[in-house]
């Protein structure tokens, strides 16, 4: 691991949403490791996220540019986590207003990027990249089953309009979904809607890239990794994940010390393997029904857990979103701890005491429960989450699904019960275990992550300008 100055000048470009922005700065960790010089490209607003990067390495530069909005986005807003997953296509629309600053940027610097790595959301970048002559690279915070599927749907989605049953037979293991089990960011594509065209334009375009790195590893998704190489034509396809395994420069926590003392204390209070952690991610709130069957399945399930309930504005609470019923709290006490808030979710994964994850199946949460080697019970709402659920559950056969949708209330008996069988399950424990043995080994010397973020490196340090 060099840590000397190669000098070679990068340019990083984010898609202002947590679940990506996150695994492209531990990436952009690992470069700045190996001497390079790094550019990180955001608008005001996303600057802070940037903050534990920037104290971890102070030579980082930011490229601020103000963010040009978009008619459908309310004043103000730069990141999905204000708006949710609607704000996707409009901020995508928006960034790439930008294009032109970039480029004048771009001819300024005496020292130029000679490679862009950007976001799988921000694909009109590669036509930027091509302008100014270097090599763009794809950055994709999903998996490369989830990118097969989205590159075959807006390939040929005349072919697939219409139908509530879609079958994908030309991808390994034929995956098949319900049609509102398909990625939110398809389903909700308006035809003729020139911020849509740029949508669709810029994920076909992430097709003609240089390169593309996905935070994967081969033991996990090794077909769809084989699968793209041959489509790309090339073998510039690497897959560098769980890249929260090889370290990162540490994340922003909105928590504070006495609630982490308090939950790690009633940890380890639990006996090993005993605790289910419930939790669904940085954007999903749940319905007040859902909210309600979900406390009373925990409680008839009787196993330990800690729930993270989100604190609700008074306009949520309007719009009909649920916070843990009253009482609550009280009756589960010493058997439930409720979490209102940030929490620290990688360290809770990795306490002795926790064997289960009642998740939304995000991409990140994912990858924390297998690093973790803990059970996932899933319940997936939208973006790619059913999918990341049927290779979980369908293919893998490592975790359960305990629900389905955004709207879906469950039975809190049935809940329940699931729960308890999935906690008891010593099959599914062991296969935990053994993907998190594998995850372990593909990050470590010798392993597939580490020799393709080696190749990276060097694919990198020959862009000379």
């Amino acid at each position: 691991m060099s840590s000397s100055k190669n000098g070679v000048h990068i340019l990083i470009f984010p898609f202002p949403a947590q679940g990506h922005i996150l695994p492209l700065l531990d990436l952009t960790h690992q470069l700045l490791r190996h001497g390079f010089k790094i550019t990180i490209l955001v608008t005001p607003k996303n600057v802070p996220i940037l903050d534990p990067l920037i104290s971890t390495h102070p030579s980082v530069e930011t490229l601020v540019f103000p963010f040009p909005g978009h008619p459908s986005l309310p004043a103000g807003v730069e990141n999905v986590k204000d708006v949710g997953n609607s704000g996707n296509a409009p901020i995508i629309a928006g960034l790439s207003k930008l294009r032109g600053p970039i480029l004048d940027w771009f001819k300024a610097q005496s020292n130029p990027p000679v490679a862009i790595i950007y976001d799988f959301f921000l694909g009109w970048t590669l036509d930027l990249a091509q302008q100014v002559g270097v090599p763009g690279i794809v950055f994709y915070s999903s998996g490369p089953l989830f990118v097969s599927i989205l590159v075959d749907l807006w390939k040929n989605m005349w072919a697939y309009k219409g139908l509530g049953f879609v079958e994908f037979n030309g991808l390994p293991k034929s995956p098949r979904f319900v049609r509102e089990h398909l990625p939110s960011v398809f389903l909700k594509f308006k035809e003729d809607d020139p911020t849509w065209e740029i949508v669709r334009n810029g994920f076909i375009a992430n097709g003609r890239s240089f390169g593309s790195i996905f935070n994967t590893f081969e033991a996990l998704e090794s077909d769809y990794l084989g699968f793209l190489n041959k489509e790309m034509g090339h073998e510039r396809v690497y897959s560098i994940g769980p890249i929260n395994l090889v370290g990162g420069p540490g994340r922003i926590g909105k928590s504070n010390v006495d609630a982490n003392e308090k939950i790690f204390s009633w940890l380890n209070e639990c006996p090993n393997e005993s605790v289910l952690y419930v939790a669904f991610g940085s954007q999903k709130l749940l319905t007040k029904a859902q909210m309600e069957a979900l406390t009373i399945g925990l409680e008839k399930s009787g196993v330990r857990f800690i729930l993270v309930a989100k604190q609700l504005t008074a306009q949520q609470e309007e719009q009909g979103f649920g916070s843990v019923p009253k009482g609550f709290e009280e009756r589960v006490l010493g058997k439930g701890l409720v979490i209102k808030g940030w929490a620290p979710q990688v360290e809770i994964l990795g306490h002795r005491a926790v064997s289960g994850f009642l998740s939304h199946c995000g991409w990140n949460s994912v990858l924390e429960a297998i690093v973790a080697g803990v059970v996932i019970l899933g319940w997936p709402m939208e973006a790619d989450q059913f999918i990341n659920t049927w290779l979980l559950v369908d293919i893998m056969k490592t975790s359960i699904r305990v629900c389905e949708g955004p709207n879906f209330v469950p039975d809190s008996i049935e809940l329940g019960r699931k729960i308890n069988q999935a906690m008891s399950n010593d099959l599914f424990k062991k296969r935990a275990k053994k993907m998190r043995d594998e995850a372990l080994e593909a990050v470590k010397i010798g392993g597939s992550s580490k020799r393709d973020l080696d190749s990276i490196v060097r694919e990198l340090a020959q862009q000379k300008s």
